[in-house]
């Protein structure tokens, strides 16, 4: 007999893989020999042996896709951990190498719509003495160029710009903005946590100083992940301790999730097919909910955009109740970034490209996995315009009744 968990999760929709993704169902089959991995890779007897080969092969798997020496993986708890290692190690560096006492690189140039890790560091860094540029984004959710051009400067210490925004879905140009950072000396720092995965871009092309991952992103487990860090960058470890990481993030590796990362990552042999299926499931989507459903918009839909994600705004609907009767009726989908859920706030993403308060309010997010498939995005787009439909009319009922 089928337990309730298995029962609910049979007749369910899962379409908020920006927030996080399931397990691969590879994970499934090696999970007894993860079980096996319980020894301490620092330690050189033959029971810590299989947990450091795995350390070893998952940390080189990732340098091969990325293009990158081994040497500059760092494994950590996730981006939220990496972000934070990244803009704090950029500010000791040039609080300490500033000239007659004083930091003469001191400035951070970031976009308005990080996320919270870069963004409420970055304003930690403002309490020690830093001048961070906030760069202004467009309503089709494009960065200002001009503006980082203008605030580019021999002062600017780093830029940090998300590969790709998880509200959104905008891909941002981090080739061309490497290089302009390049050119006034300054490092460049990208969160990728929306790449791997969604994304086919040559990791080399974007000439990155610092990129920041996290594994639950790509359908391995939570609380692990990875920064690239290229060599000679300035680094100072955020967690202090052991010689662990080369000495670069202390305390014993989270072994079982570094194993199932490297496991989830066997499965990229497929990822250009899994992107191309996502993209004609995404197109297609928003094309029946445009033609089903009146007064509906697609933020940022004329950008250059994540293959899997589409941001609506509904007119006459709030985002958390039409979330919740989605829910109710067997899909997940989200209003926004899920590190900010349950805050009655509109989201400062879509305030920040332009939106009015209502309509971030009424947005609903869909991102699409490696797992959907077309009768689910039939079923959901149904879904969708019948519950528009009535929560439109409970509202239309209830103006009618205060009148």
């Amino acid at each position: 007999m089928p337990s309730v968990l298995e029962t609910q999760k049979q007749s369910r929709v899962y379409l908020d893989h920006n927030a996080t993704t399931p397990l691969a169902p590879s994970l499934k089959q090696r999970w007894p020999d993860l079980f096996e991995l319980w020894g301490n890779p620092s330690s050189i007897h033959t029971d810590s042996r299989p947990a450091k080969q795995w350390l070893r092969e998952t940390r080189q798997k990732i340098a091969t896709i990325l293009g990158s020496s081994s040497l500059e993986i760092i494994f950590n708890s996730g981006a939220s951990e990496g972000n934070n290692t990244v803009l704090k190690s950029v500010w000791n560096f040039v609080s300490k190498n500033g000239s007659g006492g004083e930091t003469s690189r001191n400035e951070f140039i970031i976009s308005q719509i990080e996320h919270p890790s870069v963004i409420k560091t970055a304003e930690y860094l403002e309490s020690c003495g830093a001048v961070v540029h906030y760069v202004p984004v467009s309503k089709t959710g494009v960065l200002d160029l001009d503006f980082i051009k203008s605030k580019l400067s021999e002062k600017t210490a780093l830029v940090s710009v998300m590969y790709a925004n998880n509200e959104t879905g905008t891909v941002f140009p981090i080739e061309q903005i490497s290089k302009l950072a390049h050119d006034v000396g300054a490092l460049m720092h990208a969160d990728c946590v929306q790449l791997f995965g969604k994304s086919t871009v040559d990791f080399k092309t974007l000439n990155v100083d610092y990129a920041t991952f996290s594994a639950h992103k790509f359908y391995a487990l939570k609380g692990t992940g990875f920064t690239y860090v290229k060599k000679n960058s300035p680094w100072v470890p955020l967690i202090h301790g052991g010689g662990q990481e080369r000495s670069r993030r202390g305390g014993t590796e989270n072994i079982l999730g570094i194993a199932a990362l490297g496991i989830a990552l066997e499965n990229f042999d497929q990822l250009e097919e899994k992107i191309n299926t996502m993209t004609q499931l995404r197109n297609k989507m928003e094309q029946q909910v445009l033609e089903l459903i009146p007064e509906v918009s697609i933020t940022c839909a004329d950008s250059a955009r994540l293959s899997n994600t589409s941001s609506l705004v509904i007119n006459g609907v709030d985002g958390e109740t039409l979330l919740m009767s989605l829910d109710l009726k067997g899909f997940a989908v989200s209003t926004g970034a899920a590190c900010s859920s349950g805050n009655p706030e509109p989201s400062p993403v879509l305030l920040a490209i332009g939106l009015t308060r209502d309509q971030a309010q009424n947005s609903l997010r869909v991102s699409l996995g490696w797992h959907n498939t077309e009768q689910e995005i039939e079923q959901f787009v149904k879904t969708l315009e019948a519950t528009v439909k009535k929560l439109r009319d409970i509202n239309s009922k209830e103006k009618n009744y205060d009148i």
